[in-house]
């Protein structure tokens, strides 16, 4: 078996991968970087709204729109680095280093939008395509980086740990300690083991473990899974926030869209054409995600209609097609013309907050394994996540990450054996009963796990998810290993956790409804 040796394993390619991985590499450390495909396959790639640019931190009122997004339930420490360290990392990072093409007004400042649970217009944006438009321009650092090595199509399998993954039995006894990983690289049969003093899990979020997402397909929590697996804390799993506005069609893919329509002035309406969110919250459209999901999962319920619509009625056709010409785009290939009709929309799986516990320098409690981005749970978001903090929240837990991680490399030993070697077995699987199987996970997570949940739905999710968590398994052992048997194994192990943790939860808030029935 290949052993590779790094300073730093960064498993994921998103923003928050690709950020950690420049700020590592410019302080002298070795990188070794997977992403599951190209620079553009991961979910920062689709975010649509912006990023927060917070020019005035001091006033206190993100701290507070964050807050009440949470249902009261964020961490403030994390808050409060993510407000003070936010408009310097925006600035210095994105803006000032890496010329990141934001929208300006005729002056040439930098324009801003508002976006639902914002008290204020303070999102920078790139049209509808922001997310494309930072990752495109860190990606390219990141192939022009000498220090850094790409595996594109790299499958992560396992953690490697002490206790686990080697001959010393004097290593069982030692605290849990990480590694690197066993790693499947793109058209190989034969996994790789990559050591590492320092392991990032960067693998995004979970949103693929349901049956309608908008999350980039294999996003199904693997940073999670494999974490779980060598003990790592897991916190705030039931917290999955469903984004209230995804493009519906009947032979058409569901496709996310943005929020900053709303905040343009987009109301929602029901099939009858009549507003139903001012009667929920005071700020009506502009409520935040899971107030507005919920309220339109019982619209549909009570009106038995497939969708609700976004009414642009108020907004220049103009203007709509300039603002947002992917949504534009994109809508029209199916039928819909966004300038002159309402969008049809439903909610989809969308982020998850909580994750993978780490602290404000990404520490896990396993040593030397950290975890960043979406698959880290800081505390941030508490029970729901306010729109366009995703992005900042990459940027800034990369930064701090990172300058952690070159003080302990220059101040610490590390223990890196050679691994065991990986044992697989040479018979192939059945990709068809593999895909069966995902898709009985992400049904099964939808229709008993989703927006609104119910003590005896969870207990059902969890019957099934036991029964099919046990044969896949018995998959796992007796096949040869691949990139879909390993996103099954993980999509499984990722649902289970999130329906206990869901389980034990008998409280609504934010994300997390619960209903007696």
């Amino acid at each position: 078996m290949e052993i590779i040796r790094t300073d730093c394993l960064v498993i994921g390619s998103g923003l928050a991968g690709a950020a950690y991985a420049l700020h590592a590499e410019q302080a002298g450390l070795s990188v070794h970087m997977l992403s599951l495909g190209g620079p553009a396959d991961a979910n920062s790639e689709w975010a649509q709204g912006g990023i927060i640019y917070d020019v005035d931190p001091a006033s206190g009122t993100l701290r507070q729109d964050i807050m009440e997004a949470s249902d009261g339930t964020a961490n403030p420490a994390a808050v409060e680095q993510l407000v003070t360290a936010g408009p310097s990392a925006v600035r210095d990072f994105l803006v000032d280093k890496l010329h990141v093409d934001f929208d300006r007004d005729k002056n040439g400042e930098l324009e801003f939008a508002r976006e639902g649970g914002h008290s204020a217009r303070r999102i920078i944006h790139a049209k509808d395509l922001t997310g494309h438009a930072i990752l495109s321009t860190v990606a390219r650092r990141v192939e022009a980086a000498a220090g850094i090595t790409k595996h594109s199509g790299a499958t992560a399998i396992d953690l490697l740990t002490l206790s686990h993954n080697t001959e010393s039995a004097a290593d069982r006894y030692a605290p849990l300690t990480c590694f690197g990983a066993f790693v499947l690289p793109a058209g190989s049969p034969e996994p790789v083991a990559i050591v590492a003093k320092k392991t990032i899990l960067a693998t995004g979020g979970l949103g693929q473990i349901f049956q309608y997402s908008t999350n980039f397909p294999g996003t199904v929590g693997h940073g999670v899974a494999m974490a779980y697996r060598v003990g790592a804390r897991l916190i705030d799993l039931e917290y999955v926030q469903f984004h209230p506005t995804v493009f519906y069609g009947k032979h058409a893919p569901r496709f996310l869209i943005t929020e900053a329509i709303r905040g343009e002035g987009a109301v929602l309406v029901n099939a009858d054409g009549k507003p139903f969110m001012n009667q929920v919250h005071p700020n009506g459209s502009l409520a935040p995600r899971d107030i507005v999901s919920r309220a339109i999962h019982q619209e549909l319920a009570t009106s038995g209609e497939p969708c609700v619509y976004l009414d642009l009625g108020s907004l220049d056709s103009h203007f709509v097609q300039e603002r947002f010409p992917s949504i534009y785009r994109r809508c029209l290939e199916h039928g819909v013309n966004i300038a002159t009709d309402p969008i049809p929309v439903v909610p989809a799986a969308h982020y998850s907050c909580g994750g993978v516990y780490a602290d404000l320098e990404g520490r896990t409690n396993i040593r030397h394994l950290n975890a960043i981005g979406e698959t880290a749970c800081t505390g941030l978001h508490g029970a729901n996540r306010l729109a366009s903090t995703s992005l900042l929240e990459c940027l800034t837990s990369a930064m701090f990450t990172a300058r952690a991680d070159a003080k302990d490399i220059a101040a610490k030993d590390f223990r890196l054996p050679d691994p065991r070697p990986w044992e697989s077995p040479r018979t192939e699987a059945d990709l068809t009963l593999v895909a069966q199987d995902l898709n009985l996970v992400q049904q099964t997570m939808w229709n008993y796990a989703g927006i609104v949940r119910s003590p005896r739905r969870l207990t059902r999710a969890r019957r099934i998810l036991l029964e099919a968590r046990e044969e896949i398994q018995s998959f796992y052992r007796d096949c040869q290993i691949t990139r879909e048997l390993v996103e099954l194994r993980n999509a499984v192990q990722t649902a289970l956790l999130v329906v206990h943790a869901a389980s034990l939860n008998p409280r609504s808030r934010g994300a997390h409804y619960v209903v007696d029935e």
